[in-house]
């Protein structure tokens, strides 16, 4: 399978009682998880990338904490490939494209959080990069956001940067659709 599921950042700081709580990360997840599953029986190539924050004054995905463990939803089996990142790109300065490139993977199945920021900068990166990208995105969450005094919804954020990456960077689809195409 030349094929890789990519799930980023799918960490405990993004759900309930987390110290960056998303919108919907539960459902989410989920989706995730059934993605995960699908590649697994399958048996694929699955990548989990996991953020841990250097960057001083960070507020979440502390080294050392239970926010920054992979959420229990979509937790790596021991042969699964764990990618550290400390930036929103999950491929830069790690070794998530030699990886793919070892294994001969030219196709990206991209799923985690939060869409704005590390979905965003993965898939762009991937594209420019060579891979061809499948997002799925009910399988991705994000957050309101704000600029002076005007709010965004999240739903808003996370549909805004979908249709942005639609067609240029990615194939968009969702968990149901994926799991009933053929040709992966």
């Amino acid at each position: 399978m030349s094929t890789a599921l990519i799930l980023i950042d799918i960490q405990n700081d993004y759900f309930p009682n987390g110290k960056m709580e998303l919108s919907n990360p539960v459902t989410a997840a989920e989706n995730a998880g059934k993605l995960l599953e699908w590649f697994r029986q399958k048996q694929g190539h699955i990548f989990h990338v996991q953020h841990i924050s250097l960057q001083e004054g960070a507020g979440f995905f502390l080294p050392n904490t239970e926010g920054v463990k992979i959420n229990e939803s979509v937790l790596p089996l021991e042969h699964e490939n764990i990618i550290i990142k400390h930036r929103p790109n999950s491929f830069f300065k790690t070794e998530l494209e030699s990886k793919l490139r070892e294994n001969s993977i030219t196709k990206l199945v991209i799923c985690g959080m939060m869409t704005h920021m590390c979905i965003d900068a993965t898939v762009r990166a991937a594209k420019d990069l060579g891979f061809e990208c499948t997002l799925v995105e009910d399988a991705c969450a994000t957050r309101d956001l704000s600029y002076q005094e005007k709010k965004v919804p999240a739903d808003h954020v996370h549909y805004a940067f979908i249709s942005a990456l639609n067609g240029i960077y990615a194939n968009v689809v969702s968990t149901e659709d994926f799991l009933q195409q053929t040709g992966f």
